[in-house]
């Protein structure tokens, strides 16, 4: 008997392990198509994912075994999908000419199969020809597989995807076509003679002259800092007038993961009268940081939790260009929702300065007193020569800026996050921000990085940013891959060491090998730049085992950004500007992690699939000096 009831709890106990086994694997079908589509009045045709737009949220735990079907359906279109930040197998990583990977034709299927490994907020995306733009994204967020362990200061009652992204009437390919014909085809927002008088009435006429001559010599803007206007910003898909929405109850937490979906676009983001603790950067715990506002540059994510206590908050993400908001809410679900969408008075648009186009520290007092942003101790080895070739576009970056051995420093002194101290006063509501932001309109503000946060908020920065749990890994960098970025104005062209992705050579290096990767930004735009299958630890003025872990990293113009890697992931891994048109135009290279013995190379992932939960360390690689700086 009691052989038989052994025999039958064997049995019922392999059928549980079997089941449990099972419902690890989580599938979905996603079909890519054409439909059309109508957010602005108009009606045009764009990618839809089962009949949406933008793609639907996928959730998965770790651990669960994903399963992912995706049909093109598009007409005469190759397609693809990338699991932007996502450790897996290369084929699986879903980039065309990379791992063997084809892309899907039309009327094809392509299955992705891989193993989730981590957790956290993520997203995806096509790789292929402007798709991106043109609503094929989506968000990706896996909860931790046992909820009790989650840190006590992430636990919540409510929990939120913030997805921001773009909206434009024209096609991703018709935007790179007019790129392609001027690169200041979207540049409407030009300086006018009222704005040159007013430089004269602050400068006076000398200071005034020489500072028009040498941007005219550079054939540059000082309000060049976005390469694309014309866009309407969503929410989750919705205009502001759509107004999506997220309840709440008083007294709960709240999780809202912030992802910047869009394609060229950089947000300052905040929700007025409610601080926000980010816990999580790039999908990756960190430990939190309290703040009033955040910058959010184009693809990375930031998990923040709050603690609404009124009936109604708004939620606005502002580009950095000023041209718009996308907006949400956040609402008492036991008040009756009776607040229209307040269209926020946007913040002045900030002048691009000398320094921010490497050349050194900006001429005139007036200038060094209205940009708080001292980047001298950034690598500004520009050459002179090349400067005026670079492309002439800029972009806020969300990152704070270290180099490599650099001290931390004080809170607003070198951040993208920078501070405008001068037209702002202490504010204890929602109007008396827009009355300071009116009133700030009337004078400049100056560099790239200056946010314009008021005086006694908190904006974080990247020197914040500290790993939740220590890195594993704390060697130092055994050799170094310098990465040069760079791009021509007649013809939008954008390059890694001098050279557009189909004429470079890719990176090479060795499986386990610790290497810093440092960007040179020889450019006048800044770019995030995104590396695929693996993590950097951002050299972010933290010790070794508190630096945090990134997929995409924003370099500003003229300035040097170094990051630690472990190449613990076998394959051909992409790495490129996430700007999609900069990505389009060349900025883009092929990573190579092989494995080096007896003068064979592979590239082949025997691994594919064991849990690297550990992440275990691999052994030290031999030293290679500067023999990566070459490529």
């Amino acid at each position: 008997m009691s052989i038989k009831i052994s025999q039958s709890l064997l049995l019922g106990l392999s059928l549980v392990i079997s089941s449990s086994l099972l419902a690890a694997v989580k599938e979905y079908q996603l079909v890519i198509e054409e439909g059309p589509v109508n957010l602005t009045g108009k009606t045009v045709q764009r990618i839809t994912v089962n009949g949406k737009f933008p793609a639907p949220l996928l959730e998965f735990e770790e651990g669960d075994e994903a399963v992912i079907r995706v049909k093109n359906k598009l007409k005469n279109k190759e397609s693809s999908l990338h699991w932007h930040g996502l450790l897996l197998p290369g084929l699986m990583d879903g980039v065309p000419g990379f791992n063997g990977f084809q892309g899907i034709a039309p009327n094809q299927e392509f299955v992705y199969r891989f193993k989730i490994r981590q957790s956290g907020t993520y997203w995806y995306h096509a790789h292929s020809k402007g798709q991106e733009q043109d609503g094929l994204y989506g968000a990706f967020v896996i909860y931790p597989k046992n909820q009790a362990e989650v840190p006590a200061h992430e636990q919540t009652e409510r929990d939120y995807v913030v997805m921001l992204s773009e909206f434009h009437e024209q096609s991703g390919q018709q935007i790179m076509n007019n790129l392609k014909k001027s690169a200041e085809y979207y540049q409407n927002q030009r300086e006018t003679l009222s704005d040159v008088f007013q430089q004269i009435k602050r400068e006076g006429l000398k200071a005034t002259w020489n500072d028009r001559k040498m941007w005219n010599q550079m054939r540059m803007l000082k309000t060049d800092l976005s390469d694309v206007t014309g866009y309407t910003f969503l929410v989750n898909g919705k205009t502001p007038e759509q107004n999506w929405m997220g309840q709440f109850k008083p007294n709960e937490k709240v999780r809202l993961r912030f992802i910047n979906a869009s394609a060229m676009s950089f947000f300052d983001v905040r929700i007025p009268q409610l601080k926000m603790t980010v816990v999580s950067a790039d999908g990756q715990p960190i430990k939190p940081v309290v703040v009033d506002e955040f910058r959010i540059g184009a693809a990375e994510t930031y998990d923040v939790i709050v603690e609404p206590t009124a009936e109604h908050y708004q939620i606005e993400a502002e580009s950095i260009d000023r041209s718009g908001f996308a907006i949400g809410s956040l609402q008492n679900e036991l008040k009756p929702v009776h607040h229209a969408i307040h269209k926020p008075v946007s913040r002045p648009r900030a002048l691009l300065t000398m320094e921010d186009m490497g050349h050194g520290n900006m001429q005139g007092e007036e200038h060094e007193q209205m940009n708080h942003q001292n980047h001298a101790s950034h690598d500004m080895n520009v050459k002179k020569d090349t400067e005026h070739s670079m492309m002439g576009h800029k972009q806020h970056a969300s990152a704070k800026v270290i180099e490599q051995g650099e001290d931390n420093h004080t809170e607003h002194s070198d951040t993208p996050f920078a501070i405008d101290h001068v037209n702002h006063s202490n504010m204890t509501g929602h109007m008396q921000h827009e009355k300071d932001a009116k009133t700030s309109t009337q004078q400049p503000v100056y560099g790239w990085a200056n946010a314009s946060t008021p005086v006694g908020h908190k904006a974080l920065q990247y020197s914040d940013l500290k790993s939740l749990t220590p890195q594993k890994d704390i060697r130092d960098a055994e050799s170094e891959l310098v990465i040069r970025l760079g791009g021509t104005m007649e013809r939008y062209i954008w390059t890694m060491n001098g050279k557009k992705f189909n004429e470079a050579e890719p990176l090479k290096v060795k499986f386990g090998e610790r290497i810093r990767l440092k960007f040179i930004n020889d450019s006048m735009m800044a770019h995030p730049m995104h590396l695929h299958g693996m993590f950097m630890q951002l050299e972010n003025g933290q010790s070794a085992t508190d630096m945090p872990n990134k997929h995409t990293v924003i370099v500003p113009p003229g300035k040097t950004v170094t990051t630690l890697l472990t190449a613990d992931e076998l394959g051909e891994w992409a790495i490129h500007c996430h700007l999609l048109y900069h990505m389009t135009a060349g900025m883009m290279n092929k990573l190579i992690v092989a494995n080096v013995q007896e003068n064979n190379v592979s590239t082949q992932n025997t691994v594919e699939q064991e849990d690297h939960s550990n992440h275990h360390v691999p052994k030290p690689a031999e030293k290679q000096g500067d023999a990566h700086a070459r490529h």
